[in-house]
């Protein structure tokens, strides 16, 4: 798979080429021996306006925009005219500055996501995430950093997105493997299936109310401060496209 990023931004080709360099060997080495899914980031040109008939930096499988402005509509409509119907992600460069992160931890989560999950539509069966509701079973979206959203590492300088690994996804607990791939521990406990660490949340599907939900653990501020944040560029973000609907 071929991501086309393109760069609306203030900040140099350059920097961005150092950051796409970083993350493909995040995918290379980390992601893809993992989950046996691989891709390519490639920085391509950002075009002077929207042209339908010659989308010129169009050039991959999905793209993913860097854009300073934080209104959504524009980089929809543009996306609209100018992508062909490619899966796209939206990284607003000056939004993420209020997580704390710098934006190469955000491009990193959107292009492991958009690897994963290019259509945004693919869901996995799992137990309820509120503890007040075991033994009902939901659809979990397929997302890949949600659930460890603030939780990073570095490769060549540049700060990357921990993620999930497929045991993430099964029912049991599996205590002996690892569910991410930092496998960090919070007081005594690590990640566990459909679970979330300090900072992170699960978006899921609940058939008995017909609607899309977001949960995160009693309490945690930071999970809910993050939410908030990214509630200023809503629909654009991929999993909006979802219909996301009240936190339970």
């Amino acid at each position: 798979m071929r991501i086309s990023v393109v760069n609306h931004t203030a900040i140099p080709d350059g920097e961005v080429q150092r950051v796409i360099r970083a993350l493909n060997r995040q995918i290379a080495e980390d992601f893809e021996p993992a989950w046996s899914m691989g891709a390519e980031l490639r920085l391509e040109g950002r075009g002077m306006k929207p042209t339908p008939n010659n989308p010129g930096e169009m050039r991959g499988d999905a793209v993913i925009y860097l854009w300073d402005d934080p209104a959504p509509a524009g980089v929809l409509g543009f996306h609209d005219k100018n992508g062909q119907g490619l899966p796209f992600g939206i990284v607003f460069t000056t939004t993420v500055a209020e997580t704390g992160r710098p934006w190469s931890h955000t491009l990193s989560h959107e292009a492991l996501e958009l690897l994963a999950d290019p259509e945004g539509n693919l869901l996995v069966r799992g137990p309820h995430p509120h503890p007040k509701r075991k033994g009902r079973f939901v659809f979990y979206w397929y997302e890949m950093c949600d659930a460890v959203q603030d939780e990073f590492y570095e490769i060549d300088g540049v700060v990357v997105s921990n993620f999930v690994l497929p045991l993430y996804f099964t029912s049991g607990d599996e205590r002996r493997g690892r569910n991410d791939f930092l496998g960090l521990r919070h007081g005594r406990m690590k990640l566990h299936s459909f679970g979330v660490n300090p900072g992170g949340y699960v978006g899921f599907y609940d058939p008995k109310t017909g609607k899309d939900h977001t949960y995160m653990a009693e309490g945690d501020a930071r999970a809910a401060e993050l939410m908030q944040i990214k509630k200023a560029w809503g629909r654009a973000r991929r999993t909006a496209r979802r219909g996301a609907g009240n936190r339970r």
